[in-house]
């Protein structure tokens, strides 16, 4: 199987919160720029989903803080699609410093939402793969 996708980031010190390490939050917005940027290294553009009539949408998020990450220390966030049979998919992302120290872990169950019908659609995978231009970044 190849390796995930990974994007890196650097902590910005306003991402911080008063004991100086990287607030909570921001390991969310950390694993969605992750997803954003597997989704556009395959193909997948926001104007490119919208105009399909669909849209990524989170339905469960866990997240594990394993080590604490500080202003300037630089993360890799992984990104990778779990495909199953139904409406759902999951999405396991690892946190890890460049020397691969594990620092975190976000966990998440998605779907892909019919923006008429706002209801998700039926084989995600399938509707993900037609809408990709190289769909070997979510595992496709």
């Amino acid at each position: 199987m190849a390796d995930p996708f990974r994007v890196r980031v650097t902590v910005r010190g306003y991402e911080l919160d008063t004991q100086g390490h990287l607030n909570q939050a921001v390991y969310l917005q950390y694993a969605e720029h992750a997803r954003w940027e597997c989704l556009r290294a395959a193909g997948v553009a926001q104007d490119r989903l919208i105009a399909g009539g669909v849209g990524p949408v989170a339905l469960e998020v866990t997240v594990r803080y394993l080590r604490e990450l500080r202003g300037g220390d630089e993360v890799d966030v992984t990104c990778e699609f779990r495909w199953g049979e139904g409406k759902t998919f999951q999405i396991v992302q690892d946190f890890t410093r460049p020397d691969e120290t594990p620092v975190a872990s976000v966990t998440g169950v998605g779907g892909l939402l019919d923006l008429t019908a706002r209801r998700l659609v039926p084989d995600p995978r399938e509707r993900f793969r037609a809408l990709a231009t190289d769909p070997t970044p979510m595992g496709l």
